[in-house]
């Protein structure tokens, strides 16, 4: 016996080359049921899904890691599912550590990390080269203030160089300095859809 439900319905929008969205909302409007549909983690029961681009998904802490590994060897395996040859990893190894600033903790199974500081190694991981669309889903929230004002500026300028940005927060002041359109999901519906300014300004007064 089962209940149906439909964590999303009637979605109809469109992001273009360059643009960087917002996707706001309470908890269980299905926020992160969008970008797993857009990442092709899932698929939709009715209804289609264009992606045009390489996307770099940073959909949930630890996505891509083995916690019996050291974070030396996460790099490597990370690289490997994101399709990237072992050599070329090794080539950008240093800038990866080095953004996520784990060099004394390099060693260190990552199943001993904190939550900040894997967000830290997936993050620095998955913008090591710029792709075609960047979807950070919530995962910034647990690393300290620094280090998230080091990932906004990192996300601002790839934006800069064409990058297109799905960015999913319950931070409206991340949304605001990022994101120059916002969506915004209730109960898996549109409840309202166009400028950053106006879609936040109506979600805080409601």
């Amino acid at each position: 016996m089962f209940q149906e439900f439909l964590a999303l319905q009637n979605i109809d929008f469109q992001v273009k080359k360059g643009e960087s969205w917002g996707i706001i909302g309470t908890n269980g409007s299905g926020k992160s049921t969008l970008l797993k549909l857009i990442c092709g983690i899932l698929k939709p029961y009715k209804g289609s899904v264009f992606v045009n681009g390489r996307i770099a998904p940073l959909i949930e802490l630890g996505a891509g890691f083995d916690g019996e590994l050291t974070a030396r060897e996460n790099v490597l395996l990370n690289g490997a599912l994101m399709g990237y040859p072992e050599d070329f990893m090794r080539k950008q190894f240093d800038k990866i550590v080095d953004f996520a600033e784990l060099w004394e903790f390099l060693d260190m199974p990552i199943k001993n990390y904190s939550s900040g500081m894997a967000a830290r190694l997936g993050f620095a991981v998955a913008t090591m080269v710029q792709p075609d669309i960047l979807i950070c889903d919530e995962v910034l929230s647990v690393g300290d203030y620094k280090f998230q004002e080091k990932c906004e500026n990192r996300m601002k300028h790839m934006l800069e160089s064409g990058t297109t940005l799905l960015y999913v927060s319950h931070s409206i002041d991340s949304v605001k300095n990022i994101c120059s359109h916002a969506l915004w999901l209730d109960k898996g519906y549109v409840k309202m859809c166009g400028s950053t300014k106006e879609v936040c300004a109506a979600y805080m007064s409601c």
